[in-house]
């Protein structure tokens, strides 16, 4: 049984106008996606926020924007291009579907985003929050949104207990959110307040209860339990997995493959990869160079730690020995390509294959990489 919210229960200030007068106050204001109704700038924002913190998309979306200044612009570009400038900031399906939706705006939509969350919501990877979140900031649409942060806050204020992980209580939180809207001219202070709150004071560990302007008639404060909100027990079961990687060198050239269109780093550049070292030996035996194995680290992704087992091989010089190398590398990798050191910015390189290079190369010294990989 949902309990109710006992300040609109009491007749006080409402749920929403609580939440609008503290944004107000005490709000976030200074972000660059806060400052414009441009439907472009809102929808990248909300499409990289997704799984990645504010401080680590700030550069990202400055970097996007002067490469892909409006919509028009990112739907014309190669994928490679969004893609390279995408590297580290994991979850890659969102720029290939940033890329498909650009494209989709522009040929469907006379490059003009639709003003309604229905019509948003039918844009490759635009979800029904997404979509929500862009007509409230841009049009003011009087409609709920429902991301992870603002699931956090109300199913706490509300002591909404039941399992999101079925439908039907998912729809029916839909429903409560949808009902605790103000009117529309409030609709940006609290759309942007819930998340908000949830990024600041509503954390998932040790929320700061006493600062919140819920915290008064918050249940899951009454109860003296906000962690235990919201519920949702499935969960992705944490995995381990083997990747011995060829880092293959000739002179200022390094040998890339293209990753496939599924999985982790899906449609990025990467080192040609291999079951096992003795695998990658058998591979590279009779090759002209020297192989020299590396040490080997662990990439934590949110659902799956990569243990990768880099092997260096450099080519040697000479023609001939280069021919038949090429010849081989090309009917095993048919998309593999020879890539200068100093072009390796230009590819979408997943983020512990830029810091592996680096090491040696000084590449990416400048960049930070989060990387937090998609499932497999």
């Amino acid at each position: 049984m949902v309990a109710e919210y006992t300040g609109l229960a009491a007749g006080g200030p409402s749920l929403a106008e609580r939440v609008v007068a503290w944004q107000r106050q005490h709000g976030r204001h200074a972000l660059p996606w806060q400052q414009t109704r441009d439907p472009y700038r809102v929808w990248l924002s909300e499409i990289m926020l997704q799984q990645t913190q504010v401080s680590t998309v700030l550069g990202y979306y400055e970097r996007f924007l002067e490469r892909f200044p409006d919509v028009a612009a990112l739907a014309a570009a190669p994928i490679d291009d969004v893609l390279a400038l995408w590297a580290g900031l994991g979850y890659y399906s969102r720029a290939r579907n940033l890329h498909r939706c650009a494209q989709a705006v522009v040929a469907d939509h006379g490059g003009a985003f639709p003003h309604n969350a229905q019509t948003l919501a039918t844009l490759p990877g635009i979800g029904r929050s997404t979509a929500a979140a862009i007509a409230a900031f841009c049009f003011d649409e009087r409609v709920a949104i429902l991301d992870g942060n603002v699931k956090r806050v109300l199913t706490r204020a509300l002591g909404f207990g039941d399992d999101l992980a079925v439908a039907r209580h998912e729809k029916q939180l839909w429903a409560l959110a949808e009902g605790l809207l103000p009117d529309s001219e409030g609709m940006v202070a609290y759309t942007q307040g819930l998340m908000d709150l949830g990024a600041t004071l509503c954390s998932q560990r040790s929320p700061r209860c006493n600062a919140c302007p819920l915290g008064g008639e918050c249940v899951a404060k009454q109860q003296g339990r906000p962690e235990d909100y919201p519920v949702k027990t499935r969960k992705l079961k944490r995995s381990r997995r083997q990747l011995v990687l060829l880092w293959l060198a000739r002179g200022d050239f390094i040998w890339l493959v293209r990753r496939p269109t599924t999985g982790i780093w899906a449609g990025l550049w990467s080192l040609p990869e291999f079951d096992s070292v003795e695998a990658l030996e058998d591979a590279v035996a009779g090759w002209p160079g020297s192989t020299q194995a590396l040490p080997t680290f662990t990439h934590v992704l949110t659902h799956l730690d990569l243990s990768l087992e880099p092997v260096r091989h450099q080519l040697a010089d000479g023609a001939n020995a280069n021919a038949n190398a090429d010849a081989e590398l090309g009917s095993r990798w048919p998309e593999g390509q020879w890539v200068a050191y100093r072009d390796l910015a230009r590819h979408g390189l997943p983020a512990p294959i830029a810091k592996l290079l680096g090491r040696s190369d000084e590449l990416f010294a400048a960049q930070e990489f989060v990387d937090q990989g998609e499932p497999l």
